[in-house]
């Protein structure tokens, strides 16, 4: 498993990155729609993404004015395999 240098279980491990996580499920969004939506300052939000960023779980794109974020779901499914072969069997 290609890990990065932050540890992505350390940055799973907060709630409210999880919360972000959730949200983005849904597509992509803007910083101000996720601090809106979970209660936070900026400086808050901007200190979750740029640990989310770290660890490849969010990558951003920005457009014209904005800078929108969005799951990298190429890492989860590393993950999820990685840890599949733990699972019983063999």
């Amino acid at each position: 498993m290609r890990m990065s240098d932050t540890n992505i279980f350390k940055v799973l491990s907060d709630k409210q990155r999880r919360d972000i996580l959730e949200m983005l499920k849904g597509g992509r969004m803007n910083a101000g729609d996720i601090a809106d939506r979970l209660s936070i300052t900026p400086a808050a939000l901007s200190y979750h993404l740029k640990l989310l960023k770290s660890a490849d779980l969010v990558m951003e794109y920005k457009e014209k004015n904005f800078i929108y974020y969005e799951i990298n779901t190429s890492v989860f499914d590393e993950l999820i395999l990685w840890v599949s072969q733990f699972s019983g069997g063999s």
